[in-house]
């Protein structure tokens, strides 16, 4: 049963997206990542959020498959890494965030939304936007 991750909205320790990121490897791990997800792990914005964190995304994937709760695996990632002040919270969240929103991601996003027949969404402006309601968590 393939099934989507969880909303990036969702925060650990104050930061989104990461949770997002964790799901998806327990997903993938699992085999049950939705399929179209599994091309872009690690890149995108795992990568950027792994960069912000000053982790390797293989790291953190092997991290993750040994177990323990988001809350742990961030503080891992902190103590391999580098330790997110609220400042450095408040960039990272309202970066991702607004990714697709006027930015170098803006014709990719518009590129999603065709794909997913959401061409005509003038409202979801940005990759987070799109993925709730392409993930059923938004009205179409």
């Amino acid at each position: 049963m393939s099934t989507f991750p969880v909303s990036p909205y969702v925060e650990v320790g104050g930061l989104v997206y990461f949770a997002r990121m964790i799901s998806k490897i327990r997903l993938h791990a699992g085999g049950n990542l939705a399929a179209g997800f599994q091309e872009n792990l690690g890149i995108a914005l795992d990568a950027r959020c792994c960069s912000h964190l000053g982790v390797a995304y293989p790291a953190l994937r092997t991290r993750v498959l040994t177990g323990g709760t988001d809350a742990e695996i961030l503080a891992w990632s902190q103590q391999t890494g580098r330790t997110l002040t609220e400042h450095d919270l408040l960039i990272w969240n309202s970066f991702a965030q607004k990714r697709g929103w006027r930015d170098d991601a803006s014709a990719n996003l518009i590129k999603h939304k065709a794909a997913a027949g959401l061409g005509h969404r003038d409202d979801i402006e940005t990759f987070f936007a799109f993925f709730e309601v392409d993930e059923g968590r938004a009205p179409r």
